[in-house]
């Protein structure tokens, strides 16, 4: 090989070099660029998302809309202002149990698994009515709104008839589908529904379908919501009658078998 062209290979070899250093320098410098703007655009959509969230959380939201709502569509079977009187029975009952719940409340869960049919036999015989007064403190408290969803869904079942309300209550409260009071199935319309197709006078029903999930009664569960708030009754299940708790003797607990249920109730309808 001559010198000459040894000179010119290594010149060749330098310029070669000198480009690709140049080509990998602009790579360089667009990749920069490009972590750049896409860091400014992320914090950008971080912002605008922290500020979206901002703005929907200052958004009153649908339960809090129906909550001020003037004309309230009541189910039928109830009476009173905007028709939160529930009142369950034979008219000729002398005596009236009011009986405070939440439905995501698990001790009244456990209150209608260990009651529940003895309440109903009651019922059947005429020994009292019942006064139902839903409450939906658990939503506020756990997050959620399952406890007015199911609220207005029980809604619903009343105005099919107060034996499906009933049938329907007990089967939101059964330990097939009552769910921990940290999970809000009832939020959906669909587990309701569920739940529903149990009870036959609700199976395949199509006017309490639509009434769910048009959600009819959601403005009625608020005002219903906001008798219990306003009652003073402060924890549920809450059992009175005349007035006064019905609980376990030397206790301030409800009762929960159907032994301590008929022994509190007794007294209480003596008094």
């Amino acid at each position: 090989m001559s010198s000459r062209n040894s000179k010119a290979n290594k010149a060749a070899a330098r310029e070669r070099l000198r480009l690709e250093r140049e080509a990998q320098a602009k790579k360089d410098k667009t990749r920069r660029q490009l972590i750049v703007a896409g860091s400014t655009i992320a914090v950008l959509a971080i912002a605008g998302g922290i500020s979206y969230g901002v703005i929907q959380s200052n958004e009153p939201d649908h339960w809090e809309s129906v909550a001020k709502e003037k004309t309230v569509t009541a189910p039928k079977n109830t009476d009173g202002s905007n028709g939160t009187n529930v009142v369950i029975g034979k008219p000729g009952a002398k005596k009236t149990l009011e009986l405070y719940e939440d439905a995501r409340c698990p001790s009244c869960a456990k209150f209608e698994q260990g009651v529940g049919e003895t309440v109903k036999k009651d019922l059947a015989a005429g020994k009292y009515k019942v006064k139902f007064v839903g409450a939906t403190f658990i939503d506020n408290m756990d997050q959620g709104s399952g406890s007015k969803n199911a609220l207005s869904a029980m809604g619903a079942a009343l105005n099919v008839s107060p034996e499906a309300f009933s049938d329907f209550k007990a089967a939101l409260y059964s330990k097939e589908f009552h769910p921990t009071e940290s999970k809000d199935d009832f939020a959906k319309d669909s587990y309701l529904l569920k739940v529903a197709d149990s009870v036959p006078a609700l199976k395949d029903n199509a006017e309490f379908k639509k009434n769910v999930e048009d959600g009819t009664f959601d403005a009625w569960a608020m005002k219903m919501s906001s008798a219990f708030d306003k009652s003073g009754v402060g924890a549920t299940p809450t059992l009175k009658v005349d007035g006064k708790k019905v609980v376990v003797d030397g206790t301030d607990s409800p009762p929960m078998t159907p032994a301590e249920f008929n022994t509190a109730i007794d007294k209480a309808l003596k008094g």
